[in-house]
C-alpha cells in the first residue's frame, strides 16, 4: 500500500481509537510521525515549519477537508474559533487498514505518539514539542 497524506492522516487518526482532535494535536501529531520514522511511513509527507505554536503545515487543513469531502472525517464545531476532528466509521476503518499496513515498529509508535500528544493539554503539549525540538520555537508566540 502506498501511503499519501491522506492515509497517514487516516492512520495517525485510527491510532487513537476514534478520539476526537485538536488542530494542534494533529499537527504535533503529523510532525511526531513525520520527524521520527518518515521512513517506516513512506514519508516525511508534511512540510513543517515553526509557526505561532510550533511546528505547523497549513496543507494538512486542506487534506481534512478533502477526507470530510469523501466522508471520512467529521468536522466538528468547537465553539472557539477552531474545529475539531475525529473520523467517521467508514474513515476508522480505511485508517485501521492502512495503521495495519505499517511495519510495526511503526504502527507501535503511532499508536504511542498518538496518546501521548492527546493525553497532554495544550499548553503542556506545545512545551514538550519545543523541549524536544527547540527550532521550532523560533517563531512562537506561546510563553511557557
Amino acid at each position: 500500500m502506498t501511503i499519501d497524506k491522506k492515509l497517514i492522516v487516516l492512520a495517525s487518526f485510527a491510532a487513537s481509537n476514534g478520539k476526537t482532535h485538536t488542530p494542534a494535536q494533529i499537527q504535533k501529531l503529523l510532525f511526531l510521525i513525520d520527524k521520527n520514522i518518515p521512513a517506516l511511513v513512506q514519508g516525511p509527507h508534511f512540510n513543517f515549519k515553526p509557526y505561532d505554536y510550533g511546528p505547523f503545515d497549513q496543507s494538512i487543513y486542506t487534506v481534512l477537508e478533502g477526507l470530510y469531502q469523501e466522508g471520512l472525517v467529521e468536522i466538528i464545531e468547537s465553539g472557539q474559533t477552531w474545529k475539531k476532528y475525529s473520523l467517521t466509521p467508514k474513515g476508522q476503518e480505511l485508517g485501521q487498514e492502512v495503521l495495519n499496513s505499517i511495519e510495526s515498529k511503526g504502527r507501535e509508535f503511532i499508536r504511542e505518539i498518538s496518546m501521548f500528544v492527546l493525553s497532554l493539554s495544550f499548553p503542556q503539549l506545545i512545551s514538550a514539542i519545543y523541549k524536544a525540538y527547540p527550532e521550532m520555537k523560533q517563531n512562537s508566540v506561546f510563553r511557557d
